[in-house]
């Protein structure tokens, strides 16, 4: 702990804005976006498959757009990039306030998933793998804490709001608050950013000159021709798929096991506890024996949420189900900023980071239109849980098998 609050004291803007970034992806998360889906739904005449397909493929084009855009931070100056960034995402939720039918619905799906989920999460990740080397793993961890933070406020706030206001007021307030407040608050926490390039683009440059591995860097032509970087994403894809389409049909969930849309919401405190806690435990063990070692007992958690809702319809039930997608969503966001630089280096990260964000999104997308369906012809979230546990099984098995491949790459790359 003193570690951790030491490194927090020397580096506290910084990590605030990476904090910040993760925040302000819940705009363009499920979790967030779906409790919205029972309105939706009702405005626009729209069965469960037919919502689900409309956000899978909004989803889908978002995460194709993604590769492209993703890439661009490696080229273009943080603050700008940011910049960007943080328009669009107040442009998406203008847009969404103003949806005039179902089809622009799934602009709206496209635009807050590309932003929110995508881009502005792509933001955090790599700012902080890039810009700290020897604590990376608690950098990571700790600006990962926004996205238990959003997963802790935002559910309760749009339940609250969707009975106050509608949800067009809603999405509304969200798209001024952040053109206006945000957007200026991401600059101020960059102040200074252009030293802190320049001493990275020295050491690197030392670092190359002198031998040493950091200096190096593979580029993404050479990691997708790796015939173990298949393997790893499917294993890793499991949380996104998995828990995008539950949380996405989440509003049925509840109507199923009977359990009310408010206690629902309420459990992803203890989701956003689990994700924190699972987090900061992992980004220090990244630091202490790397984050290759770590990633098959990342997803058990998982496996085990998905069986709860096979054994049980109790109230309690969904928070342990909660708490235990939470514990592998902590571990997750860690693991992912940090194998990838680890194994890969940092000078082409944005373009390595993006493809497999978008080969995440992807994920996202399939699982809400794939599970509605399922709903739609009648198999029940029982048979679609055991589904996702035979998944769970299957991942946790290629990363173990995976564990000589990856250390010998990471390896070669840092002598």
């Amino acid at each position: 702990m003193n570690s951790y609050l030491t490194f927090i004291a020397a580096n506290r803007r910084f990590l605030s804005f990476g904090l910040t970034a993760a925040f302000l992806s819940s705009f363009g998360q499920t979790f967030f976006i779906a409790l919205f889906g029972g309105a939706w739904r009702t405005e626009f005449g729209l069965s469960h498959g037919e919502f689900g397909t409309l956000y899978s493929l909004g989803t889908l084009c978002a995460g194709l757009t993604l590769i492209w855009l993703g890439r661009k931070i490696d080229d273009v100056d943080l603050t700008r990039y940011t910049l960007m960034v943080s328009g669009g995402l107040a442009a998406a939720c203008l847009v969404t306030a103003f949806i005039p039918s179902a089809v622009f619905l799934g602009l709206a799906f496209f635009m807050l998933r590309l932003t929110g989920q995508g881009l502005m999460s792509h933001v955090s990740i790599i700012a902080m793998a890039r810009y700290f080397d020897r604590s990376r793993g608690k950098a990571i961890s700790l600006a990962a804490l926004g996205h238990p933070l959003g997963e802790a406020i935002f559910p309760p706030l749009a339940v609250l709001l969707l009975g106050l206001v509608g949800w067009r007021w809603a999405w509304g307030g969200f798209g001024i608050i952040l053109l206006v407040g945000i957007a200026p608050l991401m600059l101020w926490l960059l102040r200074g950013h252009a030293e802190r390039e320049s001493a990275r683009k020295a050491g690197l440059a030392e670092a190359l000159v002198n031998g040493q591995g950091p200096g190096r860097s593979r580029t993404l032509s050479e990691v997708v021709r790796e015939p173990v970087f298949y393997p790893l994403v499917f294993a890793m894809m499991a949380p996104a798929f998995i828990s995008t389409g539950l949380f996405f049909h989440q509003v049925h969930l509840a109507e199923v096991k009977g359990w009310s849309l408010e206690w629902l919401a309420s459990c992803f405190v203890g989701f956003a506890v689990a994700q924190a806690a699972s987090s900061l435990v992992t980004g220090n063990l990244v630091d202490r024996v790397g984050g290759i070692r770590l990633l098959p007992w990342y997803l058990p958690a998982l496996g085990l949420a998905a069986a709860s809702l096979i054994v049980t319809d109790h109230v309690l039930g969904a928070l342990a189900y909660m708490i235990l997608v939470g514990t592998t969503a902590g571990a997750g966001s860690t693991l992912m900023g940090a194998v990838f630089a680890e194994m890969h280096g940092t000078g082409h990260l944005g373009a390595i980071r993006s493809l497999i964000q978008a080969t995440m999104v992807m994920a996202t997308a399939a699982s809400p239109a794939f599970f509605g369906l399922l709903l739609d012809a009648g198999v029940g979230f029982t048979a679609i849980a055991s589904g996702c546990v035979a998944y769970v099984v299957a991942g946790v098995v290629i990363l173990g098998l995976l564990q000589p491949a990856l250390r010998a790459r990471r390896d070669a790359l840092n002598p």
